[in-house]
């Protein structure tokens, strides 16, 4: 009975709380392949740190205590984020409440494997060691690393830093929070207790926010949308604000290639309005079949973006717009 509550203690608060903010995520963009897949990688970044910091103990002067507060921050903060930093950059992360879930992932995947090493580690534990261990140290390695994928999704979508130096302020924030912790400020009790009753509400503003944005996104967004479409199967661009701008670079491209970007702008424009219709049934709890001509689209797009070329794309941005949002809502659609 008492080991029972042992791994009831050490496992489960994480899993159920992952689990609670997945299901909060009305999208449900998340698939759990790709859930169960970070968390793996978060068992696989939980056995190097501790192998890594196995070695630092076994060969340098540093004691156990010495570790945890001032290397262990930084290298698991470290280790955990890869993973995050990786899905953001190859833009496999929609949203903002997408990169908390990630986060979450890894980090209880982390969470899982370290606690089941101490598990067997220090047999005569008593279940407050426990009850920290899993409501405290699990929940902070969580939170830490989606708060960290959070601000970093935030500032790779908005600034026009180098896209490395994105992910640098929520990383020091978790390394931060994570040395706090292991300070022992407080009694580990009360420190477990803050950090459960503290960080899933921040979590859970951030994923309201999140999706309020991402109606506002989806609203506006189809609307533009739409509208530049209509114009353009309208005939009468020329008479319109596009057909200004077209006709600005006409004199820079071959009219071949001219017909090739207007040809762009339509089926870009398809595809951006199914995808967008697609999350919007998502938040209504509707599952749409997959389209039958998508795929047909995207080689008609490629093809296309070939024959305009890179300099003729850059051309087109002002009308379009496109970000690190719109080209994911386009992998949406594969």
């Amino acid at each position: 009975m008492i080991q029972v509550l042992e791994f009831s203690f050490a496992l489960l608060p994480i899993v159920i709380f992952l689990i609670g903010m997945w299901m909060l995520d009305s999208f449900q963009l998340i698939k759990t392949r790709e859930v169960i897949i970070t968390i793996l990688f978060g068992f696989l970044i939980a056995g190097i740190a501790v192998l890594f910091h196995g070695t630092i103990l076994n060969n340098t002067g540093i004691d156990r205590a010495a570790l945890s507060r001032y290397i262990a921050p930084v290298s698991e903060e470290f280790l955990k984020f890869l993973p995050v930093i990786f899905l953001i950059v190859t833009r496999r992360v929609g949203f903002m409440v997408d990169a908390a879930i990630f986060g979450l992932a890894v980090g209880a995947g982390f969470a899982i494997i370290e606690n089941l090493y101490y598990l067997r580690a220090l047999e005569e534990a008593t279940l407050i060691t426990w009850f920290v261990r899993g409501f405290g140290t699990a929940i902070m390695h969580g939170c830490t690393t989606a708060i960290a994928a959070i601000i970093s999704k935030d500032l790779f979508d908005t600034k026009d830093w180098p896209a490395m130096l994105s992910f640098v302020p929520g990383f020091l924030l978790a390394v931060v929070l994570h040395a706090l912790f292991n300070m022992f400020l407080l009694p580990p009790t009360t420190s477990a207790l803050l950090i459960t009753i503290s960080l899933p509400p921040v979590l859970y503003l951030v994923f309201k926010k999140s999706e309020a944005h991402t109606r506002s996104w989806l609203g506006t967004g189809l609307d533009s949308d739409m509208e530049l479409l209509q114009i353009l199967l309208a005939g009468n661009i020329s008479q319109t604000r596009i057909g200004g701008y077209i006709q600005s670079i006409r004199d820079k491209f071959p009219p071949a290639v001219v017909g090739d970007i207007i040809c762009y702008l339509r089926v870009y424009l398809e595809l951006s309005i199914k995808a967008k219709g697609i999350l919007i049934m998502k938040d209504s709890g509707v599952e749409l079949p997959p389209d039958p001509d998508v795929e047909a689209q995207f080689e008609e797009l490629e093809y296309l973006e070939s024959q305009i070329g890179k300099i003729g794309l850059l051309a087109i941005q002002p009308l379009l717009k496109i970000d690190n949002t719109d080209l994911w809502q386009l992998s949406l659609m594969r």
